[in-house]
């Protein structure tokens, strides 16, 4: 590992920033195929900070800050989709059954409050089960499957029939968003949906504004990259390019009684279903934390994955690792504390001036001098 990059500068990441951007986002719509608002937004922040930026033709956005040295490329992402739902079919009955965009369980979109967007403008409704009500089902509430067949969505409309959805312009297709329903108690608690990843996307903007307000040079050249369809696996695979040596990815970090993630500190995870991250960029990225007093967690992540995976599926050689904040209850109704919010932000303000982790990446392909080792000393001695 090369050394730090001269003396680390503290910068200014404001709490306030993060919160309100972080409502801001959370009330902008943008279930993966449907995020253009969200990129509009994020966008003019970017132009208010003074940043230069371009857009992918889907939306995904790549922005820069320049280093000292622009021949070493490192990368942050952060998803600005989220999950919802698809119109499947026009019921009989005037409602709409669904299917989902991105994995998660119907159980949570039971009773949510959601946009249908028809071409003719949105329209609001409610994800019910089909059997809604106790007083007509009785027990039989208490038994129906979790499942998505067995939702349908009772619309803001009349509408008795299937013809009468028609008319009203609902069409097989129709993009559903689910309302995040954001509450900040005063302890510091998030609650809303879709934390995973607005609240990773608030995180990297206040990075970023804090470097863009402060004096600090960055060492090498550092892309903000802002993905659009993470949820369905695709996310960073057309906007990180093979001029990037090293990633972070920031998504959330899930909580569970086997697992290391809290809500308290920054998580790094050390692999997910996809494989490991990288060993040196992983373990730069712990050794920062002890350096620099940042609370953090390691842990394994065994149903996730995220940018990186699609970043190195595409066929990119940049070394990834992951960090995350601490979300419970994830792809459902979420909570962190903001916290964990701030943990990671500090994390990755560290980081951006740390020295490249291997100033030999820069090149994509080059000779084994300077290759790194691992540990590898074996402490048995075998006789042979």
């Amino acid at each position: 590992m090369q050394p730090e990059h001269g003396e680390m500068k503290t910068i200014e990441l404001a709490q306030d920033f993060i919160k309100n951007t972080l409502t801001e986002l959370l009330n902008i719509h943008s279930p993966s195929g449907y995020s253009d608002q969200v990129v509009h937004c994020v966008g003019r922040k970017l132009e208010q900070m003074g940043l230069d930026f371009s857009v992918t033709r889907r939306g995904a956005i790549r922005a820069t800050i320049p280093g000292e040295h622009n021949t070493f490329h490192r990368a942050l992402t952060a998803h600005l989709d989220t999950l919802g739902a698809m119109v499947s079919r026009l019921k009989a009955n005037g409602r709409l059954s669904v299917m989902p965009v991105g994995t998660w369980s119907s159980r949570f979109a039971e009773g949510a409050r959601v946009t249908v967007f028809k071409e003719s403008g949105p329209c609001r409704g409610t994800v019910l089960p089909l059997k809604a009500s106790g007083h007509i089902y009785g027990d039989l509430v208490n038994t129906q499957p979790v499942d998505w067949e067995q939702l349908e969505i009772r619309i803001d409309a009349p509408a008795c029939c299937r013809s009468d959805l028609k008319d009203a312009g609902f069409e097989v297709g129709n993009f559903v968003a689910f309302d995040a329903m954001p509450e900040f108690t005063a302890n510091g608690f998030i609650n809303a949906r879709h934390l995973d990843d607005k609240a990773g996307v608030a995180i990297l903007l206040a990075v970023a504004q804090g470097f863009a307000n402060s004096s600090v040079v960055l060492p090498v050249d550092c892309h903000f990259i802002f993905t659009i369809f993470e949820e369905v696996g695709s996310g960073a695979s057309a906007v990180v390019h093979g001029d990037v040596a090293e990633m972070v990815t920031v998504d959330h970090a899930p909580i569970g009684p086997s697992q290391n993630a809290s809500e308290k500190g920054v998580t790094i995870c050390m692999m997910d279903q996809t494989g490991p991250f990288d060993y040196h960029l992983s373990r730069k990225l712990v050794s920062l934390c002890r350096t620099h007093g940042i609370d953090y967690a390691q842990d394994v992540f065994r149903y996730y994955r995220s940018d990186s995976a699609s970043a190195i599926e595409a066929g990119n050689d940049t070394r990834t690792a992951l960090v995350g904040f601490g979300v419970d209850g994830s792809h459902g109704y979420e909570r962190s504390h903001m916290s964990s919010l701030m943990a990671v932000a500090q994390l990755i303000s560290r980081y951006l001036q740390s020295e490249p982790t291997f100033s030999r990446d820069k090149k994509e392909m080059t000779s084994l001098k300077g290759f790194p080792h691992q540990p590898s000393r074996n402490p048995i001695q075998i006789e042979t």
